[in-house]
């Protein structure tokens, strides 16, 4: 077993946080609009300042892929490397990150259920792409110990 590569960690964070940041925003900013916009209008709220909005999003989505890859690379040796590692790896923040929020969101009375629903669902999306392109840049660390140290040679 080897070690976590973290350098392809951060890597595979970057390049599967960009992705479900661009997901996410398409799912939200085009698909669910109609839904946050009458969602913060019934708390009698705007849209809030989009600027700021998007950038805290991307960095959530940088460090939450780095999150994943790290899981990835954690559960990997007893799953297997492969799809269905990263799958599993995208499904455990969708459940701990989305399901269980926007249940409570949806419970609590501060979001409709409905609206909820789609975007529990909706969220899978993104999460679940960020862990598959993560998980398919991510390499295992080189291991030293795979080589043999010099055998000195014997003196006649």
């Amino acid at each position: 077993m080897g070690k976590i590569n973290y350098g392809r960690v951060v890597l595979g964070g970057v390049v599967g946080g960009i992705v479900a940041f661009l997901l996410d925003v398409f799912g939200n900013g085009f698909l669910l609009i109609q839904q946050w916009t009458e969602a913060n209008k019934s708390l009698n709220r705007t849209n809030g300042n989009l600027p700021v909005l998007l950038v805290g999003m991307f960095l959530v989505w940088i460090v939450a892929g780095a999150l994943m890859v790290w899981v990835y690379a954690s559960i990997r040796p007893r799953f297997g490397a492969g799809l269905r590692t990263a799958v599993y790896a995208g499904l455990v923040p969708w459940i701990f990150g989305s399901v269980l929020p926007d249940t409570i969101n949806a419970a609590g009375g501060l979001y409709s259920p409905r609206f909820m629903f789609y975007l529990t669902l909706f969220e899978i999306v993104p999460m679940v792409a960020c862990a598959v392109v993560g998980a398919w840049l991510y390499k295992e660390a080189e291991s030293t110990a795979a080589y043999p140290a010099a055998v000195p040679q014997a003196t006649r």
